[in-house]
């Protein structure tokens, strides 16, 4: 059983976050992934860029965030040995400017960003934004097998 714990920092936790802990159920289990535990946080652009600049030497918003930790550990309270994968951070600012560039749904690019943290997650990585790439590619897949699955 996978593990997701949401969260919101200088914006108010979203009334949809049930839903996207449970789109974020169904990716890691299309990925087939097991015992892991995750966390995702939604912010502004201010929260991002101050992230962004400390971690990446880039001083300005992005979209989403993934900070992998890539860990066992064992439960102490279960007893079993669970995957600490790490957290994914998503500006909720650049999330609606992004769908909005890109001409698409905000629910639509908000799935589409949390597939892409969980795939860094995961190891997988991109030189480019170009579609062909690896990464890229999949994110895609899944996005589209899980197209019914409306967040908000």
């Amino acid at each position: 059983m996978n593990r997701v714990e949401i969260s919101a920092e200088e914006v108010p936790l979203p009334g949809w976050s049930s839903l996207a802990n449970g789109y974020i159920l169904k990716v890691l289990d299309r990925l087939e992934k097991d015992s892991w535990d995750l966390s995702v946080l939604f912010c502004n652009n201010a929260y991002i860029r101050s992230l962004n600049e400390r971690f990446r030497n880039i001083d300005e918003p992005t979209d989403v965030l993934s900070f992998e930790l890539g860990t066992n550990y064992n439960d102490e309270v279960t007893g079993e040995t669970r995957f600490l994968s790490g957290d994914i951070i998503v500006s909720l600012e650049t999330l609606a400017e992004n769908a909005e560039y890109f001409k698409v749904s905000p629910d639509e690019e908000l799935r589409r960003l949390l597939i892409h943290g969980i795939l860094h997650l995961d190891g997988m990585d991109h030189q480019t934004n170009e579609g062909a790439e690896p990464m890229l590619k999949l994110q895609e897949e899944i996005l589209t097998e899980l197209s019914g699955e409306a967040i908000f």
